[in-house]
């Protein structure tokens, strides 16, 4: 029965990316960006310049919000987790090398599409009673969907996908398996901590978040650049490769059964929009909390967001696997950047689990700090505590089953929302604003900017 169930909810997972979720991304992608003059790449300066401008801000006692940046680091933890070294991975395995260039175009389609669903929801957003605010997609589809249970479902599909049963899964797994630790130890240390977390808001996950993830990011950047230094030669053909099997699929090879051209662009696109999040609307949720008052501004950092997830990390893994052609053995897709590393690196066995807990830990606080406001909005008496009773039986459910059960639902769950956030974003495109460059007039709107550098960061 359980076989029966699982096959069936991979068909409704195929038939919804690939006739639904893979045509928003592109052509919404695309006329987002012509739209607005190629935006994310023509002002990615002035977004890396808003980024570092972010770094010099320190709120006053009592301003309502968060750091701008607390909120970045707290949607970014979401965003660049074990899917950007597992799950990016079972693109190529499943579509072949060409799969990385359609996850390349991806980001860049991302970029304007997360960057409209933050802004809408920081447009949208209302204050609360606990010195923040409350933004996100179930605000603005209020201006979109006249029938109120349409928001109402977007707020139900981001409470299933708020608790984050794959990634919780991955962790358990490669902690028990590779640290020999009891599993029900590792289970429970771990739910105490996710609901630690999570219970303290976007403030809480996000000053996690900005103390691990910058760590995270040096280090394994850092071994992803001595290994391809080492395989240097071997890069050319590598590129080579991208690019072309991106337009004809990938023949058979090795441990590699092959792929044809529709598989290769589909599960690239899939993996992409699964490892930036894109279209999902969480990230409008916690960005939405910002103390911020000018939404371009904060908006753009989602362009940092999908930047730093998939061109920086995401990449470094796939030319790891790709360059050291272990992505042709037939090996589990959670250990192949595991088994490119452990070549020239010793004690992989202890690095890697450390390196899944410290992604899938900021990854799961994220969700499940947006699952909470979002049960607490459909029902502002019950809806936290019956929130922390699913989350708990939902992941030590799924974490006694396979990853793959727990990577479909998460995946129906999240084209779902992407589908649904789609047409809102395209009802309201005329309300999006693509301006960053009046910054003068700007700073004058928001006197957290006052401080805020207009020169090019040297």
């Amino acid at each position: 029965m359980l076989t029966a169930l699982s096959a069936q909810l991979e068909y409704l997972e195929n038939f919804l990316w690939t006739f639904l979720g893979v045509p928003i991304v592109i052509l919404l992608g695309l006329y987002l960006s012509i739209k607005s003059g190629f935006f994310q790449i023509r002002h990615l300066p002035t977004v890396f310049k808003t980024f570092f401008g972010f770094l010099r801000v320190r709120n006053t006692d009592g301003e309502q919000g968060v750091h701008p940046l607390k909120a970045f680091f707290a949607a970014v933890g979401g965003c660049v987790g074990i899917g950007n070294i597992v799950g990016i991975c079972t693109a190529v395995q499943l579509g072949g090398p060409g799969a990385l260039f359609w996850i390349w175009m991806t980001a860049l389609a991302g970029m304007i599409l997360k960057y409209s669903e933050v802004y809408l929801g920081l447009r949208y957003r209302v204050a609360n009673g606990n010195g923040g605010y409350n933004g996100g997609p179930m605000y603005f589809l209020q201006h979109v969907f006249k029938q109120g249970w349409v928001p109402k479902l977007v707020c139900l599909l981001l409470c299933i996908y708020g608790v984050e049963v794959y990634q919780f899964s991955v962790i358990s797994t490669s902690i028990t398996s590779n640290l020999g630790i009891n599993s029900y130890l590792v289970i429970g240390s771990l739910l105490v901590l996710v609901i630690f977390a999570g219970s303290g808001g976007v403030r809480r996950v996000g000053s996690i978040s900005s103390a691990s993830l910058p760590i995270f990011v040096f280090v394994y950047v850092g071994m992803g650049m001595w290994v391809l230094l080492n395989n240097l030669s071997a890069l050319p053909s590598v590129v080579h490769l991208i690019f072309t099997s991106a337009f004809t699929g990938h023949a058979a090879v090795g441990g590699f059964v092959g792929a044809g051209l529709m598989s290769t662009i589909s599960h690239g696109i899939r993996r992409g929009c699964y490892t930036g999040d894109v279209g999902v609307g969480y990230a409008s949720v916690i960005h939405s909390e910002t103390s911020v008052q000018v939404p371009e501004k904060q908006a753009a950092l989602a362009i940092f967001d999908i930047f730093l997830d998939t061109f920086i990390v995401c990449t470094t893994s796939l030319f790891l696997i790709l360059t050291t052609g272990i992505w042709q053995e037939p090996i589990e897709a959670g250990l192949l950047v595991q088994g490119a590393l452990g070549d020239y690196f010793p004690y992989m066995h202890i690095f890697m689990p450390v390196f899944l807990f410290m992604l899938g830990y900021n990854t799961i606080n994220a969700y499940f700090c947006v699952g909470l406001k979002c049960a607490e909005h459909l029902s502002p008496r019950f809806g936290r505590t019956l929130y922390y009773v699913y989350a708990i039986l939902a992941l030590l459910i799924f974490s006694f089953m396979g990853t793959g059960q727990a990577q479909t639902v998460m995946a129906i769950a999240g084209v779902s929302l992407l589908i649904i956030n789609g047409c809102g974003i395209f009802m309201l495109r005329h309300e999006i604003s693509f301006n960053l460059s009046s910054e003068e007039s700007q700073v004058k709107q928001d006197p957290l900017l006052s401080n805020v550098s207009l020169e090019p960061v040297k």
